[in-house]
């Protein structure tokens, strides 16, 4: 008879525990379905195709409890600005990440900055691209994972106290690296990416001081067939954005390069392209630089930048590259290919026309008139020849810099 009971109550207390079991695990099931529920509600159809989408490529998907506890629950904050935030972590496996959290104004702003950074930079790899290990997208939490790049911003070796540290060799070597990242942006990517805010801040450092460009924000793919891009408002940073970003005119990949010339000027000055407390005629660096140039007084621009004598020859080919970089008229401007083969060394560089020459007199140059002395561009393909429809009037260019 104990030995009946027995049976009876391990059978009683398997019966429960399968109840109990199945209980929870329906339980369970409805809580995802609700959750479910919860994110159709949140993702529009836009944004469910573009993660479905993003899921062939690489890009790991975090939760944002995965992000939290690499974060340490976002303590260590490494930088902050109009995107949002952008906190230190570490996952289990010991790999440094830099937590870059969105904010913004409205849900829509949100995800389109969102989409720009993962759509175009999730799908390349290239060592002078920072790299994006993946992304966080909860109603709670937008983010996204990159590689840690533990000297910051170049910016701050520009600029502020630690530009002592960098001599000019190393920077010449960060302008032609980040020259070939951008070059790859171009003309190498399955798709063509215009990055639209080339700027010393978004350029990162590595221990090494290797630059890797970042921030891919304003980022946009573009077909290699459409050479022009239509814009439905201003882009990029003031000082650095070419000037047919603030016009009603369709644009190219050339805004790019003319960003990356008004680096250059910065990298060779080792200070703001407009600086009000200098003497008048030194206020704004480019055009300072172009008067030098064009009376041949480079010794003067050397001393003034604590540039040595022994660095004359890379100077002046920095200093031509940087020109034509930022001539006004778009198709006027080298590809980024071409711009890293004239820091190299590895081509002559004609003689450049003056950039600034708009600011002085309203002039009109018709669409067909290519100067003499830009043969150096002639294994570009016609469309590049052809590509701005400008008309040359005096842009708001100074406006624009004294509010950078």
């Amino acid at each position: 008879m104990s030995s009946s009971s027995g049976v009876i109550s391990t059978v009683i207390v398997i019966v429960m525990v399968l109840v109990i079991m199945i209980v929870i695990g329906l339980r369970r099931r409805a809580e995802a379905i609700r959750n479910n529920a919860h994110l159709s509600e949140f993702l529009t159809t836009t944004m469910d195709k573009f993660l479905h989408d993003m899921a062939k490529e690489k890009p790991i998907r975090f939760t944002s409890q995965q992000l939290r506890i690499a974060t340490d629950n976002f303590t260590n904050l490494l930088g902050s600005g109009g995107f949002g935030a952008v906190y230190k972590g570490v996952f289990n496996n010991e790999t440094t990440v830099a937590v870059k959290v969105l904010n913004g104004t409205s849900d829509k702003r949100i995800e389109q900055q969102f989409m720009a950074e993962v759509g175009t930079i999730g799908r390349v790899h290239h060592f002078n691209l920072v790299r994006l290990y993946g992304f966080c997208f909860e109603r709670n939490l937008r983010a996204l994972v990159y590689e840690y790049m533990m000297n910051g911003s170049l910016d701050k070796f520009l600029f502020g106290e630690q530009k002592i540290l960098l001599g000019f060799e190393k920077l010449h070597e960060i302008a032609i690296a980040t020259a070939k990242g951008i070059a790859y942006l171009h003309e190498e990517c399955q798709h063509r990416i215009i990055h639209y805010d080339i700027k010393p801040g978004n350029i990162l450092l590595d221990a090494n001081f290797f630059p890797k460009v970042a921030d891919f924000g304003l980022a946009k793919l573009c077909n290699r067939e459409n050479t022009h891009v239509t814009m439905t408002g201003g882009r990029g940073t003031p000082g650095y954005a070419a000037p047919e970003l603030w016009m009603p005119y369709p644009v190219t990949h050339k805004c790019d390069v003319y960003s990356f010339g008004m680096l250059l000027f910065e990298i060779i000055g080792r200070r703001r392209n407009l600086d009000t407390e200098l003497p008048e005629s030194q206020e704004w660096f480019p055009r300072w630089v172009w008067s030098n140039i064009e009376n041949g007084d480079l010794g003067q621009l050397m001393e003034v930048c604590k540039i040595d004598d022994k660095n004359r020859e890379t100077t002046e080919r920095t200093i031509k590259t940087a020109l034509w970089c930022v001539q006004y008229r778009p198709e006027l401007r080298p590809l980024m290919s071409m711009v890293v083969k004239m820091l190299e060394g590895a081509v002559e560089i004609p003689a450049p026309s003056n950039p600034f020459g708009h600011l002085l007199v309203e002039t009109q140059i018709p669409n067909n008139s290519i100067f003499a002395n830009t043969t150096w561009t002639e294994s570009k393909s016609t469309s590049d020849l052809t590509e701005s429809k400008l008309i040359c009037a005096t842009p708001e260019i100074e406006a624009a810099c004294s509010s950078a």
